[in-house]
């Protein structure tokens, strides 16, 4: 019977303690022309100028640097558009 409630106990903690998964953004994201539909993570500017259009329910970070890094150049709020000749990449969640 110990066993079982612990074995119970255990998995209730389990349960509780596992975060939920991450979802992606919902609506699209269109970078240079190129549409993403639910997008998440990260996508590389591969052209300049570049364009970000925003037509999710997320914000999209606009990156100095390639792969999501260095600082944020500018923050995209659904809706908006951001124009730049210096950003690298785009990270949405």
């Amino acid at each position: 019977m110990t066993t079982v409630l612990g074995t119970f106990a255990a998995s209730a903690l389990l349960a509780v303690a596992v975060p939920t998964s991450a979802h992606a953004a919902e609506g699209v994201l269109i970078v240079n022309g190129s549409a993403y539909e639910n997008p998440s993570g990260c996508f590389q500017v591969d052209s300049f100028p570049s364009s970000v259009t925003n037509h999710t329910d997320a914000i999209a970070e606009i990156h100095a640097g390639p792969g999501c890094g260095g600082p944020v150049e500018w923050l995209v709020y659904p809706g908006e558009t951001y124009y730049t000749e210096t950003a690298q990449s785009v990270f949405i969640l």
